[in-house]
């Protein structure tokens, strides 16, 4: 809660500094404009310093964060904080082609109501298996629980793709192994995603939950298996025509 307390007490002294009080009578908007852009910005960098992962764990994982395609980052609640914070997704996303937080830059994957989901707008899908306590070093594309999600085609068509989508939602089998969309966030587990974001993205990345702080964000570590060809979405005529 330290870190929350103070976030929210540089909030406060932020928005009520005497620098920005208004003269009711003879308010000038141009300055009250520039102290808002300003505020603004600031509260960004708060928002970039806030999100990051502690110190300790990046130093507890700097061996691992020395190879290739790796990285450590933290995921807010999305109850919590979207709507709290200027960020939209309020940090409970995470892209990891374009390594951020931010909600509509390739999202691949959601921290909410105790859950990792995947999967958020039009015809993009997800599909996501929960390993449990297996080191990361240890997931390769050749383990069994990886192989589907590796060997997975990718549809190009709206409606094959809509099918995944619904699929994934309801969750399958193969070869004992369960596949979904939503998976409960545990600590000390891993787990693998093939995250599909038409015209941006499709990749394969092995992630663990190593701790969960105070106000229920999680630090996750990850490691890139697989990028694949960037999908391009063949629209319906039905929906092109519309459009």
């Amino acid at each position: 809660m330290t870190r929350l307390y103070t976030f929210a007490t540089i909030l406060f002294l932020l928005f009520c500094c005497p620098s920005i009080a208004v003269n009711a009578q003879s308010p000038d908007r141009a300055q009250m404009e520039r102290e808002m852009t300003s505020l603004r910005e600031r509260l960004k960098e708060i928002e970039k310093q806030y999100i990051l992962p502690a110190p300790e764990d990046s130093a507890a994982f700097a061996s691992f964060l020395q190879q290739p395609g790796t990285g450590i980052m933290r995921l807010l609640p999305r109850e919590k904080y979207d709507g709290f914070l200027a960020m939209r997704g309020g940090g409970a996303y995470y892209s990891f082609t374009r390594l951020t937080n931010e909600y509509g830059y390739g999202s691949d994957i959601e921290l909410a109501q105790d859950s990792l989901s995947v999967g958020f707008a039009g015809a993009d899908f997800g599909v996501l298996t929960m390993l449990g306590d297996v080191e990361l070093d240890e997931v390769k594309p050749e383990l069994p629980a990886v192989e589907y999600l590796f060997a997975f085609n990718t549809p190009l068509k709206e409606s094959d793709a809509r099918i995944q989508q619904r699929r994934v939602s309801m969750g399958f089998t193969v070869n004992e192994v369960a596949y979904k969309n939503r998976f409960p966030a545990r600590v000390n587990n891993t787990y693998v995603v093939r995250s599909v974001d038409y015209g941006t993205s499709d990749v394969l990345v092995a992630f663990r939950v190593v701790r969960r702080d105070a106000d229920g964000s999680l630090i996750i570590v990850w490691k890139m298996l697989k990028k694949f060809p960037v999908p391009q979405l063949e629209r319906s005529n039905a929906v092109a025509a519309s459009n």
